[in-house]
């Protein structure tokens, strides 16, 4: 059994907020399960070529907006799933952070940051 808890963990700077990497590829299971923060205000560009990624609002708000400009609201209990290795922009709002639960299969190592630039999609 795996028993575990932010205060257990530091924090990874993913780029535009933080990440508890709860579970990884270490402990076995298959799947990573992250609690990730989104600055207020930011805009990222990613894509997960090698991960299957869902996340779960569990606060603040924002938009996930697919590489072609379709904008899907993000809210508390709103879920999205990047089935197909989706590009996409996840943004957070003018005014609060945005807080996600996300699942990655397969599991994250637990030490991946993105590189965030103008120039393209960050990718791990």
């Amino acid at each position: 059994m795996i028993v575990r808890s932010t205060s257990d963990l530091a924090p990874v700077q993913w780029g535009n907020g933080t990440s508890y990497r709860l579970l990884t590829e270490a402990d076995g299971m298959g799947f990573t399960v992250c609690e990730t923060l989104v600055r207020k205000g930011t805009s990222s560009a990613l894509q997960y070529r090698r991960h299957l990624e869902a996340c779960y609002c569990t606060g603040g708000s924002g938009e996930v907006v697919t590489a072609s400009g379709e904008r899907h609201k993000i809210t508390e209990g709103t879920i999205y799933a990047l089935n197909e290795n989706d590009a996409h922009y996840l943004i957070a709002s003018d005014y609060e952070d945005l807080r996600l639960i996300s699942v990655f299969s397969p599991a994250l190592r637990g030490d991946e940051k993105h590189t965030l630039s103008a120039d393209g999609f960050s990718q791990y």
